[in-house]
């Protein structure tokens, strides 16, 4: 940015930042230069003190270039800011920024010429003067504006171009009250912000009048400082306690819904859950006891086992040498002649009968 500093006499002020470029309006009360933004609200023009120095206005393309160097371009709007809202500040910053070193003056009219001009106003003049006073992009605030801009009041407050948008405004029997601004060459016009205005807002609580009535009287507010009859009074408050059962009442649905919803979601889960699980026991089941199955190639070693343990082995051929090797099998005689020991029982067959044999059984075989 390019750092400027212009001294007036005539004017008591701080920071205000215009385009490109930056611009201190230095005096005793502002000694300190903030270029991050304003601590204090534009000055009334009537405190300042006036200047002296001839008026000479800018033409349009000085004003386009920047120049002159000795002062900055000084833009009036003017409004009754009622009700101050963004299509306000947004036309305001619009006049700021019409020209590289803007000076922005507004005027703000009273309640007098509004009312008989224009309409009741929700706000007081001295809450609109305040409310145009905080607005980032104003350097000065005249109280108490004319509704038709004369030639003495451009020279007044040395005014080199008046800022408004560009559509016809009749008021005041005229059709258009910047008509002699526009022949003079001295209209700049800015753009309206569609979707708001201070009407539309009007309108919006005069629909939900019974709406912002309930509001106030729960925030504090009697029905006296309301306006409301006592029997409008009872009947907000049944409303209101009526809205709050429904509002209950909508709240347990949605509580139940997402109880339900959670409910679905669970089971859907469990269901697929149960679904991996049985295919992953189909799998193992199948695995174990199917035709390829393990159990199938378990029971097939058992038996091959089980065979190999029954059936006796084959002896293995061995060589000549180690057939002599092998010691002579001891041969085995049947004690029948054995008077110690009992005999052994023949064997028994189904066709014979077997006799027990004594001792002169044998004497007489012997003879």
């Amino acid at each position: 940015n390019v750092w400027v500093i212009y001294v007036q006499r005539s004017l008591s002020g701080t920071l205000r930042s215009a385009g490109p470029q930056t611009v201190f309006i230095l005096s005793s009360q502002y000694m300190s230069l903030d270029p991050q933004g304003l601590k204090q609200p534009a000055p009334f023009a009537d405190e300042l003190v006036p200047t002296k120095a001839p008026y000479l206005r800018v033409n349009m393309e000085t004003a386009k270039r920047g120049t002159p160097p000795d002062r900055p371009v000084r833009v009036y709007a003017d409004g009754i800011f009622d009700v101050f809202h963004s299509g306000h500040a947004r036309a305001l910053m619009q006049a700021k920024c019409l020209f590289p070193n803007t000076h922005l003056i507004v005027g703000v009219c009273s309640d007098d010429l509004t009312h008989q001009f224009k309409g009741f106003t929700v706000m007081n003049e001295d809450e609109r003067y305040d409310a145009i006073s905080h607005c980032r992009y104003v350097d000065e605030v005249v109280r108490n504006a004319p509704w038709s801009i004369s030639p003495e009041y451009l020279a007044k407050h040395r005014i080199d171009f008046v800022a408004h948008d560009d559509i016809p405004y009749s008021s005041a029997g005229s059709d258009d009250v910047y008509k002699h601004i526009k022949e003079a060459g001295m209209f700049a016009p800015t753009q309206r912000t569609e979707g708001i205005s201070t009407s539309d807002i009007i309108t919006r609580i005069v629909r939900d009048y019974d709406v912002y009535v309930r509001r106030n009287l729960q925030r504090g507010y009697t029905a006296k400082e309301l306006n409301v009859s006592f029997i409008n009074e009872k009947k907000y408050h049944l409303q209101e306690r009526v809205d709050k059962v429904k509002r209950k009442v909508r709240d347990v649905e949605e509580k139940s819904k997402e109880f339900v919803q959670k409910v679905e979601e669970k089971s859907i889960d469990l269901i697929q859950k149960w679904e991996e699980k049985s295919r992953e026991f189909i799998g193992n089941f199948l695995q174990m006891f199917g035709p390829e199955g393990a159990l199938k190639h378990m029971l097939k070693e058992g038996k091959g086992r089980m065979l190999q343990a029954i059936s006796p082995r084959q002896s293995p051929n061995s060589s000549p040498a180690r057939e002599e090797e092998r010691s002579p099998s001891p041969t085995f005689r049947l004690p029948f002649f054995n008077k110690t020991s009992p005999p052994p029982s023949p064997p028994h067959h189904s066709a014979a009968r077997s006799y027990p044999i004594s001792e002169d059984d044998d004497e007489d075989d012997e003879d």
